[in-house]
């Protein structure tokens, strides 16, 4: 008990002290996770909301893929991820791989089908509420989907919070395809699945109290936004 206590201890002076394994550790993973959320908002919710507001053939085997997809394994995802960049893969000669610009790519893959799950969900909630209206006015479809995306902006901040919130969380992707490597590719969670293996607890601990902070941050935003949209579109 006397070492887990000293192990806490140490991991608090760690954080009280701002030290810089840890502050570049937290850094590179809030710049990996932001630009997956970028790429992420800007691809899955316009594919979100053009699947909330289209009606086509074979668009509910589209939203069934996607919500299959949302809880696709990070693993897989960075197999997948791993063999496109290899040397022998599409995007080989661009020597990506072990990169935190892969690191990136495989987190985007994982957060597009959650955002745009979400975007489909909320676009089409309101889509049913202007449908009418929009067509009375002659918009086409992706005038509408322009229209809802800018009035449903608030709610559709949960979208890019539960997305910040799976690529900050995520390890077995990143690990993969990012090599956990030291000043380089290192980010919190695969920092802490290593530095526990080493013994090195107070440094995980610290990572991992920032890592906690992060998402229970994140939920209590996700939280608050959703009832002051509720309580603005009411």
């Amino acid at each position: 008990m006397n070492g887990l206590s000293l192990a806490f201890s140490e991991a608090f002076s760690l954080l009280a002290g701002f030290d810089h394994r840890v502050a570049e550790i937290v850094l590179l993973s809030l710049q990996v996770s932001g630009l997956a959320v970028l790429f992420g908002t800007l691809i899955g919710l316009p594919l979100g909301a053009c699947l909330g507001v289209g009606r086509f053939p074979g668009r509910q085997v589209l939203v069934v893929l996607l919500n299959g997809c949302m809880g696709l394994p990070s693993v897989v995802v960075g197999v997948v991820v791993y063999l496109i960049l290899s040397r022998s893969g599409p995007l080989g000669e661009f020597g990506l791989l072990y990169s935190a610009t892969a690191m990136v790519i495989a987190q985007t893959f994982l957060v597009v089908p959650l955002m745009a799950a979400i975007a489909r969900q909320v676009v089409e909630d309101a889509w049913r509420d202007y449908e009418e209206e929009l067509t009375a006015m002659r918009f086409r479809w992706f005038d509408s989907v322009r229209v809802l995306l800018h009035d449903c902006r608030h709610s559709l901040m949960v979208a890019v919070l539960a997305g910040l919130g799976r690529a900050m969380s995520e390890v077995g992707a990143v690990m993969i395809v990012g090599g956990n490597i030291d000043r380089s590719t290192r980010v919190m969670t695969t920092a802490i699945a290593l530095e526990t293996s080493k013994g090195d607890l107070p440094l995980a601990i610290a990572l991992g109290t920032v890592l906690l902070g992060v998402i229970l941050l994140l939920n209590a935003v996700a939280y608050v936004l959703r009832q002051w949209a509720t309580r603005r579109y009411a």
